[in-house]
């Protein structure tokens, strides 16, 4: 009984999560994901890395020898092969082909264009199916599933069903977590990678998997790497962690061959296209030059400016977006005084810090176009489970529940006006939410959504997906409240829980 319950409850938060995450498609017109999108495109269509027949649509690329290539790490885009390459039958069929035409001259996706743009022309609308469709499987599936692991695992404080529940959905709903799970580039996938093989680390040492598991673990962090360099960093200490817990080191070796596949396709991609194994296709971007170069590859040493930026600066600070994960930042100090789960601890401190540092020392700290510090989006997860040490500790305090509204409330407002607020993420704005994100919504234009396909238009094209997650949150409620008035607790025996 105990596990049907919480497996009703890890279903209800990843289908809240997806519900959320799919029915805003990814912006057309993005530099970022088109990028990628080109080499999946080029590899499906063309058999080829060259992405001159896509490259129109992007100013995210790299020139060699005469030829057009994604300046990307391959990760997000080998990850879609598949995806596309199955689909692409089933777009080209008639059915398919007439509701494109259908979109074409729909008045609610016709509201959404600017005036001097080329409207719903059939090519652009087929390109952005494709894009919606790799986005839902690859991105938005593995980012909800990341929420029911979030409230597994927070499991180790102790923690009532309804407070893990909170914590999942603010995560995935109140931070950068959101706009990127609805976004093909790599911040979200990388975060699911790494938390999903630090989870299955974690239940290799609590001895509920086999050390089998471990293999699926080196995988996962392999294909981190390919997909987001930076990640390097947490993947590093989520290998160190999984050596600590093994109970026979010797399946290290084995995590550590599983992790090489991914790198040897990355390496042979870098040779077939630059002749070197190295990933240098920022080498020979066109653009961004001066930035590139600056220093080792972006990375000018620590500065004031970008710290400031990516934490508390209105233009992309993270807790001025998200001031909820301060409380994570100092459950890490709660957890470190409870003395358990130091080494869980370790990690998530690490991912914290070293991301902060890492991005704190790039003269592109503000990341172009988007949500806050984009870069920053593959440690966000490790910064929700501080969220469970404040609330072990503190969470039966009016005062800490009062600063979790507060900073929650905040939180869900700012990510979602500066996500659906406008066709495209905030641009170079001081202040995005007021500069850009607001205006936009009080003009009605709404990002484009699923409510549109029915032709609804503006703030009513929204209604869908408030119906769908208010009885969502409803059930969520009702089957969280009736764990804890059962003693749904699956902690170790004897730990307090904080009862929500």
């Amino acid at each position: 009984m105990r596990l049907l319950s919480r497996l009703r409850i890890e279903v209800l938060i990843f289908l809240i999560l997806l519900a959320c995450y799919a029915y805003f498609p990814p912006r057309w017109a993005d530099w970022n994901q088109n990028s990628r999108l080109n080499l999946t495109l080029a590899i499906v269509d063309d058999r080829s890395f060259q992405i001159d027949r896509f490259v129109a649509n992007t100013g995210d690329y790299a020139k060699y020898n005469g030829h057009y290539y994604s300046d990307k790490a391959p990760g997000t885009s080998f990850l879609a092969v598949p995806v596309y390459a199955a689909i692409r039958p089933v777009l080209h069929t008639s059915a398919v082909q007439n509701a494109i035409e259908r979109l074409s001259s729909s008045a609610a996706f016709g509201e959404t264009l600017r005036e001097d743009g080329s409207g719903l022309v059939r090519e652009k609308i087929y390109v952005a199916l494709v894009l919606m469709i790799v986005t839902f499987v690859t991105v938005a599936i593995p980012a909800a599933a990341l929420g029911a692991l979030l409230y597994r695992f927070l499991e180790i404080f102790a923690l009532s069903a309804g407070w893990r529940a909170v914590i999942a959905l603010l995560y995935g709903l109140a931070t950068p977590a959101f706009p990127y799970a609805g976004a093909f580039v790599g911040h979200q996938q990388v975060a699911v990678l790494m938390f999903g093989a630090w989870f299955i680390a974690w239940l290799i040492g609590e001895r509920r998997l086999t050390q089998r598991w471990s293999v699926l673990a080196g995988l996962l962090l392999g294909w981190t790497v390919i997909t987001e360099y930076p990640a390097a960093l947490i993947v590093a200490a989520i290998g160190l962690y999984l050596l600590a817990v093994l109970p026979d080191r010797r399946w290290i070796i084995g995590a550590a061959l599983a992790g090489m596949p991914p790198l040897a396709l990355m390496m042979a991609y870098n040779f077939a296209i630059f002749g070197t194994v190295m990933p240098v296709g920022y080498k020979y971007s066109e653009l961004w030059q001066a930035e590139h170069q600056s220093g080792f590859m972006s990375l000018a040493g620590p500065n004031g400016e970008a710290f400031w930026g990516i934490t508390f600066g209105v233009h992309r600070g993270l807790f001025f977006l998200a001031p909820v994960l301060l409380a994570g930042i100092a459950g890490f100090v709660a957890w470190w005084r409870r003395g358990t789960y130091r080494r869980e601890l370790a990690v998530c401190a690490w991912a914290v810090g070293s991301f902060l540092l890492f991005n704190g020392s790039s003269v592109m700290w503000s990341g172009g176009f988007g949500v806050g510090p984009r870069y920053l989006v593959p440690m966000l997860p490790f910064v929700a489970v501080g969220l469970g040490g404040f609330i072990a500790v503190w969470g039966a305090r009016p005062w800490a529940r009062m600063a979790l509204i507060l900073a929650g409330a905040w939180s869900l407002f700012n990510v979602w006006a500066q996500t659906i607020g406008g066709q495209s993420f905030p641009q170079y704005q001081p202040n995005p939410l007021l500069d850009y994100s607001l205006p936009e919504l009080a003009a009605g234009n709404v990002a484009r959504n699923l409510g549109m396909a029915l032709d609804l238009g503006g703030w009513m094209s929204l209604a869908p997906l408030a119906l769908v997650v208010a009885v969502g949150l409803a059930l969520l409620f009702f089957l969280t409240k009736r764990a804890h008035q059962k003693g749904l607790k699956v902690a170790p025996a004897g730990s307090p829980v904080a009862a929500p």
